[in-house]
């Protein structure tokens, strides 16, 4: 048969897929560990480890082994953490996040010692630190929008002084960049970035994050972050970040939101992130365990789909298992 038309020759793609060297040439994404985050849960006043149910594989860990921890993961080839506390001193406003000497600075403070070239980027927000689980102060059981965002600035100038390299606010709370932004450079801290959290939805796949961090929620966070079903809402809020002064901004959850994510790269050139958040870890984790589904390759192929629509990076409670697979790929190879 002939390999032409009338048209012209016959495109053969398959041309370019015939071999693993062919298909490695024309590769259009790909990732690395420079591309991946790994969320750390620390709590305090506890003696050991304790496992998550709702993530197998993942850990609150005690202060005591931070440390360690950070040290073992720099070894592994890991260069990014975001710190989330687990505070036993809750109060209504989450006022330990702007102590000196409370769980968010001591966690980073402990960080830098251990590994002074790690890049440490915490969680700013209230829900880990407060007795209502909101990410602000409540007020006639709403989160009053500028008191929490007066707060967020004390938390950030906090981590910034305890020497945080940058900030991930989440609390989707109006004009918090713009708050963040001028009180950082007001306080001496211009070099510290900002990685917003910019287009956070209300969202179930956040289930077993509840867990990680002992928050239990009154009520819940629809009247302040972004319903499932607008997309174009969504860029609003993530091109507000851009003008505000935000240097990355962040979509989440990942994987249901990948058009978002693909959107919001063609309308900014700004660095994205995508934050593989606990819902799609258990939903990967639970069907490998059961034996439906190959983790590894899945894993894979998941962080190339956000390359691929648009992140320059991922924050994934996958990132310490990537480094673990890829360190053992290399010893077989």
């Amino acid at each position: 048969m002939s390999s032409s038309t009338s048209a012209g020759p016959l495109r053969r793609l398959r041309r370019l897929r015939g071999t693993q060297a062919m298909r490695d040439l024309v590769k259009e994404h790909d990732f690395s560990l420079n591309d991946l985050i790994y969320p750390l849960f620390i709590e305090e006043s506890i003696d050991k480890a304790i496992p998550l149910t709702k993530l197998p594989g993942i850990e609150r860990l005690p202060e005591s082994a931070l440390a360690q921890e950070t040290k073992d993961l720099f070894a592994l080839g890991i260069r990014y953490v975001m710190p989330f506390g687990i505070s036993h001193k809750k109060d209504a406003i989450g006022s330990d996040t702007w102590d000196d000497g409370g769980l968010l600075a001591r966690m980073i403070l402990t960080i830098k010692e251990a590994c002074p070239e790690m890049i440490v980027i915490p969680d700013i927000c209230f829900c880990e630190y407060t007795d209502h689980g909101h990410c602000g102060v409540v007020h006639h059981g709403d989160v009053d929008n500028d008191e929490s965002v007066k707060n967020l600035v004390k938390q950030c100038i906090t981590a910034a002084r305890a020497g945080a390299d940058m900030l991930a606010p989440s609390a989707m709370m109006d004009g918090q960049v713009l708050a963040i932004r001028q009180g950082l450079d007001d306080a001496g801290f211009k070099q510290v970035g900002i990685l917003a959290h910019s287009a956070k939805f209300a969202s179930s796949f956040y289930g077993p994050f509840r867990e990680a961090v002992e928050s239990e929620l009154n009520g819940d966070r629809k009247s302040y972050q972004l319903d499932c079903a607008n997309g174009r809402q969504a860029l609003q809020e993530a091109l507000l970040d851009e003008q505000e002064g935000a240097d990355v901004l962040m979509v989440k959850p990942g994987t249901p939101y990948l058009d978002v994510l693909a959107n919001l790269r063609r309308e900014t050139h700004l660095p994205l992130a995508a934050y593989q958040v606990g819902g799609e870890y258990a939903g990967i984790k639970f069907a490998a365990l059961a034996g439906a589904l190959d983790e590894q390759q899945t894993v894979f192929e998941t962080l190339v789909g956000f390359k691929r629509a648009g992140a320059e990076f991922i924050v994934s409670y996958y990132a310490k298992q990537v480094a673990q697979w890829l360190a053992t790929d290399r010893l077989v190879k």
